[in-house]
């Protein structure tokens, strides 16, 4: 059965098997991650209403760039649950693995969000979905 996460003014799902980080939520951050077994993580940052949302995903995308060399990076839009997300589709290697980051922000009428989640290619491929539908999750109004 997923785990349930509400706060901040928002709610998502996520696989029982995953690991919740607020340490971000407790340093005064409005933000928090859940991790995969593996390793991947998908995390959320809530900005207060009409917050720009491109400087958010460029400033992710400027310290990703500034942690790991020639990362390749893709401005993309999609629609995920009838709402539409903007942001970057990265790909870059760490430890000698090709890894992939997504930013993606959002509007929302009460907040901003700046979602991002990484892992390892071979990973991404297996928990790619469950990105997806943790991300859905945040737009089920379901609560």
């Amino acid at each position: 059965m997923p785990q349930v996460y509400q706060h901040f003014g928002i709610r998502f799902q996520y696989p029982d098997n995953w690991t919740l980080d607020e340490e971000e939520a407790v340093a005064g951050n409005r933000s928090v991650a859940v991790y995969s077994p593996g390793g991947g993580f998908w995390s959320v940052a809530v900005h207060p209403p009409r917050t720009p949302r491109q400087p958010l995903a460029d400033a992710a995308l400027a310290a990703m760039r500034e942690e790991y060399d020639n990362l390749d990076a893709e401005e993309v839009t999609e629609i995920v649950a009838g709402h539409k997300l903007g942001g970057y589709d990265i790909n870059f290697y760490c430890l000698d693995l090709t890894n992939t980051a997504l930013v993606r922000t959002i509007d929302l009428p009460d907040a901003v969000l700046l979602i991002f989640c990484q892992a390892e290619d071979r990973e991404f491929a297996e928990i790619g979905p469950v990105f997806e539908a943790v991300t859905r999750s945040l737009f089920d109004r379901r609560k």
